[in-house]
């Protein structure tokens, strides 16, 4: 079975790179982008099954590029998960309104993220199966 194939989109290199060594620790395999126009590149070239989005980039925000991704059919399949540092009030509210499916915030707990990455993978495989 090849591995999940993960898009993590951060303009940190720091979160970038912790988040990108837990994933391929945990077997999958990793893409990265540090912005949205480089993250519409990858998904077009990769199909990714998951995409980690950050919320606050360069140029065109996670939340607008989220928007776009899942008013296209044939991406809108994918689960995008808010990756964050916004953790007010109604900020997930916002994030899901977007069209990510689920929200998590930064800083990671290291030790819990694998085990919402693989919730996150395991709901877009009961979403397929219906």
């Amino acid at each position: 079975m090849t591995p999940s194939c993960i898009l993590v989109v951060d303009d940190n290199p720091t979160n970038l790179k912790l988040v990108s060594d837990i994933l391929e620790f945990e077997g999958y395999q990793v893409i990265r982008a540090n912005d949205a126009e480089s993250a519409q590149e990858l998904i077009a070239a990769n199909s990714p099954d998951l995409i980690l989005m950050d919320i606050a980039l360069p140029g065109m925000d996670g939340l607008t590029l989220t928007r776009r991704l899942k008013s296209n059919p044939a991406i809108k399949p994918v689960v995008v998960v808010a990756l964050t540092a916004f953790a007010m009030k109604g900020d997930e509210e916002l994030a899901l309104e977007a069209g990510c499916d689920g929200y998590i915030t930064k800083p990671i707990d290291t030790r819990r993220f694998p085990e919402q990455v693989r919730f996150y993978l395991s709901s877009r495989g009961s979403e397929q199966n219906r």
